[in-house]
């Protein structure tokens, strides 16, 4: 089954970490999709640029329209995605667990897909 780990993380509280640190993180971020990929449950994925990159679509008056920003007004963001694929929901939870920015205060939503 088919699980998208979404990560999400305050974006001012990422760039007031240390470039030392976050690079650091970063490595680590790595390892873990390496390690995933080659035990063949990572499917895919991407880190996303800022939301201040974002346009966002909405319907309105018949008609849909564009507006810059993200979607939503939340303290985190969407920063990216992996596409896991796994045996179960316990197991794409593990894999969750070992995101290295959740120390950090990362937050990982953590959704199945449909068929």
């Amino acid at each position: 089954m088919r699980y998208l780990l979404l990560c999400c993380f305050e974006e001012k509280r990422w760039e007031a970490i240390p470039d030392s640190q976050r690079n650091g993180i970063m490595r680590d971020y790595g390892a873990w999709v390496r390690s995933l990929t080659e035990s063949g449950h990572h499917v895919a994925g991407a880190q996303l640029q800022p939301t201040a990159t974002a346009i966002t679509v909405r319907g309105g008056n018949g008609k849909p329209t564009a507006t810059d920003g993200p979607f939503a007004e939340t303290k985190e963001q969407l920063g990216g995605y992996h596409l896991m694929e796994c045996k179960d929901l316990e197991e794409a939870l593990s894999m969750a667990r070992r995101i290295p920015t959740i120390p950090f205060g990362g937050i990982v939503e953590v959704r199945p897909l449909t068929a």
